[in-house]
């Protein structure tokens, strides 16, 4: 295969994961020893979860025929990105923790949903509580109200029962 249509099939290849990706982040890996990464590939070995390191012309040509225009002009330097198919947040906390750990790392940016994100947003999106945790509050938020309305009518049921109680109390009493 000449090198040319070898080139467009790995392009090919990187606009499929980026299309598929709920939430890919660019990195900047400069200064990681090979353990140090695949340390955190490691890490980051989860369903739908992959972190590569790609050419730089390549990641670009993908981006710039998707329309990431202004993220394709950020790419330079020594890249690795990573693509999350499913939760977001579980990979982009991963990559944080790791920062921390190393302090080696640097997050460039990304796209979440289909959406340029900054390297702040992602920050943001690693410190949101797992996906259980908000399912379980979005839940309690919603059960709140009904359970406030069957207190409310249990306590009036409860009040007539007291009351027909002491009617038969003092009845019984005479």
């Amino acid at each position: 295969m000449p090198k040319i249509e070898e080139k467009q099939k790995v392009v090919k290849e990187i606009e499929e994961k980026l299309q598929d990706a709920t939430l890919v982040v660019f990195t900047d890996f400069k200064g990681l020893t090979v353990e140090e990464m695949t340390n955190l590939r490691g890490k980051l070995r989860m369903p739908g979860v992959q972190y590569k390191v790609l050419k730089n012309t390549m990641l670009r040509f993908a981006l710039r025929n998707l329309g990431h225009e202004e993220v394709a002009e950020q790419i330079e330097g020594p890249n690795a990105v990573l693509f999350s198919k499913d939760d977001p947040a579980a990979p982009a906390k991963i990559l944080y923790d790791f920062i921390k750990e190393t302090k080696k790392l640097e997050v460039k940016g990304g796209i979440l949903q289909g959406k340029p994100i900054s390297a702040d947003k992602v920050k943001n999106l690693a410190d949101l509580p797992p996906r259980e945790v908000l399912v379980a509050q979005v839940l309690g938020t919603m059960q709140a109200p009904i359970q406030g309305f069957v207190n409310v009518l249990n306590a009036n049921i409860t009040g007539l029962v007291r009351a027909l109680d002491q009617i038969k109390e003092k009845k019984a009493a005479s």
